[in-house]
This record gives structure tokens, sequence and C-alpha cells, in this order.
């Protein structure tokens, strides 16, 4: 079979590996695993590609140094475990590449560094940079810091947006499976799904949620939807095991590809929707949610009928119609508090009662995102 064009004519290529494809059962680093994970990155730099890996693996290798037998599930221990890990992970890359004279850099990012406006662009500059120097970033989330718990999946979800924030050509996610199955890959009559055009093909589909070593946080629904915020912004995606991601990642038609299906979007609203954790909502009136989801308005005070939750300006709110399903996603421009004296309410009139201040938009249309 022909080789994949979008893996051949890609030139910036993100790489996403979990937990269970880099370590033994027993929770810590396996060397030989690493080491053909990082010849594979090698040989695609030397064929003219630019990489970006973002790994898992920092939890799971903090495991045996101290002492744990499994992954712990409270947040602190978790903590714990990926600073020691951590740093055991990016030395072992190092290490590794520089048998290719590659020079790692580590990015351990929070959802804040991607989400406000000042600090995204401020990520995005510093990748270019390190890209442009000729090195290979090696991206976490900042587990160790992270202030709410560490999320199922979520690297499998960083990865997806990170390809966005770098404007690659193409996600590559490997895990200890294969590619995309139409039901469990170990129950008889299963096949592979080859190929994956819209969500019309996942119908009837069963996407397990659970890794096959218990190591790792993500499963092939994570994967999935990670793929889907990917293809969604124009980035076409391979999904397959890290023991075929040379075959991948040199074009042959091995596990999945997800073709893109739909154009690159803003990257600051890409992340609003897919990083931000919403503070409250507000419910919009069907007028609002017309103008809204299909004249790409910003939305006013006299289409808001109720509010919930506690939040400040610039916060992330959740925008529900009135049969309560989500629509948007946007940084509001008020304070909770000051919310239910506006509802329902021109703009002319709240100027007239309150002052100039009170006349501006709720949600800007810059900063609200469709879901």
């Amino acid at each position: 079979m022909p080789a994949r064009a979008e893996v051949t004519q890609a030139r910036r290529i993100v790489v996403k590996v979990g937990s269970s494809s880099l370590t033994t059962a027993a929770g810590g680093l396996d060397p030989a695993r690493l080491r053909a994970l990082v010849d594979v990155l090698a040989a695609a730099r030397a064929a003219g590609g630019e990489v970006v890996l973002v790994s898992s693996g920092a939890i799971a290798a903090g495991l045996a140094p101290l002492g744990l037998t499994r992954r712990p599930s409270g947040l602190p221990a978790q903590q714990a475990a990926a600073s020691v890990g951590q740093g055991l992970l990016v030395h072992r890359y190092t290490e590794e590449l520089r048998r290719h004279d590659i020079v790692v850099g580590q990015v351990l990012l929070t959802h804040d560094d991607v989400t406000r406006r000042a600090h995204y662009r401020n990520a995005a500059q510093t990748f270019d940079k390190l890209l442009e120097l000729g090195v290979l970033p090696i991206v976490n989330e900042n587990d160790t810091v992270a202030t709410g718990e560490i999320r199922f999946g979520d690297n499998d979800r960083l990865a997806a947006l990170v390809a966005h924030l770098v404007k690659a050509d193409l996600l590559v996610l490997l895990s200890d499976v294969d590619g995309l199955y139409d039901g469990r890959p170990s129950d008889p009559g299963t096949s592979l799904v080859p190929e994956v055009v819209s969500a019309d093909d996942l119908d009837g589909l069963r996407i397990g949620r659970t890794g096959a070593a218990g190591l790792g946080t993500g499963g092939m629904q994570t994967k999935v939807q990670a793929a889907q915020i990917a293809t969604g912004a124009g980035i076409p995606v391979i999904l397959t095991s890290a023991a075929q991601a040379g075959e991948a990642l040199a074009g042959d038609p091995v596990g999945t590809l997800f073709r893109p299906t739909g154009r690159r979007r803003s990257t600051r609203l890409l992340w609003l929707a897919h990083a931000t954790e919403p503070k409250g909502t507000l419910v919009l009136d069907a007028g609002a949610v017309a103008a809204v989801t299909q004249r790409g308005a910003s939305l006013l005070a006299a289409g808001i009928t109720g509010v919930t939750g506690r939040f400040i300006a610039g916060d992330p709110v959740d925008l529900v119609g009135p049969d309560e399903v989500v629509l948007a996603r946007g940084l509001v421009n008020f304070d909770a508090e000051e919310l239910p004296r506006l509802l329902g309410r021109s703009s002319g009139d709240l100027k007239a009662e309150l002052g100039a201040g009170y006349e501006r938009e709720i949600v800007h249309r810059d900063d609200l995102a469709l879901l």
C-alpha cells in the first residue's frame, strides 16, 4: 500500500506516548522501550522533520524510587511521585537523545500557561524558538504543582492542544494498543478500524476507558477525544502502539488514521473550549442562542435569563440554552454578583441607569468558543 501522504508531507510532528508504553509492570522506566522510542524520534528528525514529544510517565517513573507498588490515588502522593519521576524521565531522555546529538528542552505546562492571553503567546514563542534552535521539546503537564485533580487522560488532550499551539502538521498518539478497534481488541471477531473520516465512523463502537497495563490515566476514550480535538482543528492524527511508532512515522498504513474534519481555529479559542474548567453558567433565551450560535454575535444582558456559580470578570463560564444543553464557553466581563440586576435588560437601559461601563457585552464574541 502507498505511504500515507499525511505523514510523508508532515514537517512538524507532535508525538504523545503514554505511561504504559514506557514503564515496566512494577512502575519503573523500561530502558529498552524508551531507547526504542528515542531512536524512532531521532530517525524522524534525521529525515528533516521537527518533533515535539508529549510524554507521560513521570508519576509511574517515581513509584519505584519511593517504594510504591502502584499508582497512588491521593493527589499529594501523585504529586510527590511526579516530582521524583519527572527528573528521572527527562534525564533518561536526555541521555538517550545525546547518542543522536539531539538537545532536549523540558516544557512543563499548566492550563493557565495556555489559556491566559499573555501566557499562551509566550508558550508558542518558546516552542518556536526551541524548534528553531534544533531542540526537541519534551512536554508534560506540571503535575507537581497542579491545583486540581490530575485529570483522567489529560495528556492525550494536552497533546492535541499542543499540536495546535505549535502549528503541527501531524499528531501521533502512541499507546499499548495498535489502533482503534470496533470492540475490545482481545475479544474474538473484533477488527481494527483503519481510518476515521467523520464522527459517523465512530457510531456503534465500544470504546473502553481503561489502559491495559493499569499505569496510565488515559484509555481509548481519551485518545479518541484527543483525536477529535485535533482533527476538528485541521490536524490529522495517527493512533497506534509504541511498538509500531517507526512504521507510523515512516508513513506505513499502521494503526488508525483520523482525517481532519475542520479547519484550523484560533489557538486561544481552542484552548478556551478544551482546556478550561467553567466557573459558572449563564442561561440564554432562544433569541440569544440564535444570536450566539448562528450569527456569531456577542452575548448581551438582554438575552440572559439565569446565572449560577461563583466567578469574577475574566473567568470562563458555560453558556446554556433553555434546554440546559451547553452551547459555548466564554470569558465573562462581569462578576457573578453583578449579573442578576443586569439580566434581561437592554444595553441602552443599563447605560442610562448604571453608566457606560455596563453597556458592554457580557461575553464578547472574540472571547467565546462554540462547543
